[in-house]
């Protein structure tokens, strides 16, 4: 697995699991002289490992690219139900600040939990965002068992993991094994306002969702389709992926789509 890292928190050390770190690459001028940043956000209970990849491939490219690990996440699970969404929106915003400052151009993208950020971020910030790549989004949720959260939290830490689904043999994530439930909780609360404030989302969106997907339901996609005032709304189905996708078998063509998507929508 690798050594890990540290951590420091006040009044506390916490060790950083292995390939949870953050990833940031300084975006290149183009032929234009333009620099283009790309912010990617990780989702629930996962860790950068999941778009480490997709951010070195951008960064291979030119793209200045911001992994940011969010709070509670590449620790331990009973970190992250100390955990809510202004805490993870906190972290991905200064990471987005500093790309806003650096360069020309931001395009956002996000995995699971990590689409609801970047669509929020987007409604926030919609003069700043020229773009947005989503996979497998998560703005809710039809399991009838999540009315019980707001209990069960009180009663139960945590419920089995959510992590490394995923098609391709031997992928990992780098996910905890158990799903902290008041962070669930916190996160489904606030989907009702990222939800409310769909139509404040103007950039274009790339959505890329898998046919076969154990941890998030189409509805998200739906609702997500029929909400952004968007423009431009492309859906592009996975069909040999399960939930982490950009991990898995259609990997390669998330990377080069989103390259294509992203030149064409900042005019790069």
């Amino acid at each position: 697995m690798g050594r890990f890292n540290t951590l420091h928190l006040p009044g506390v050390t916490v060790p950083l699991a292995p390939n949870a770190e953050p990833f940031f690459a300084d975006a290149r001028p183009g032929e234009d002289g333009r620099r283009i940043g790309v912010l990617l956000s990780h989702g629930f209970t996962g860790s950068p490992a999941s778009m480490v990849p997709w951010g070195r491939h951008l960064a291979e490219l030119g793209f200045g690219v911001a992994v940011p690990r969010l709070p509670g996440h590449g620790t331990t699970w009973q970190e992250l139900n100390r955990c809510g969404w202004d805490d993870w929106y906190g972290e991905l915003e200064r990471a987005f600040e500093k790309l806003v400052a650096d360069c020309d151009a931001v395009v956002v993208g996000g995995l699971s939990m990590g689409g609801g950020l970047v669509l929020d971020l987007a409604a926030r910030r919609p003069r700043d965002v020229a773009g947005v790549v989503l996979v497998n989004p998560a703005v809710h949720t039809t399991r009838k068992d999540v009315l019980a959260l707001p209990v069960l939290k009180h009663l139960v830490g945590s419920f089995p993991g959510i992590a490394d689904d995923i098609k391709k043999p031997g992928g990992e994530e780098y996910g905890y094994s158990r799903t902290p439930l008041a962070a669930a909780h916190a996160m489904m609360t606030a989907w009702k306002r990222v939800r409310e404030d769909l139509p404040q989302v103007t950039a274009p969106i790339l959505l890329f969702r898998s046919v076969e997907d154990h941890v998030v339901d189409p509805s998200s996609a739906r609702i997500i389709a029929a909400g952004v005032s968007s423009r431009e709304m492309n859906e592009r189905l996975l069909e040999n992926s399960y939930h982490v996708a950009t991990l898995d078998n259609d990997a390669p063509a998330i990377f080069e789509e989103s390259v294509a998507f992203i030149r064409r929508v900042t005019g790069s």
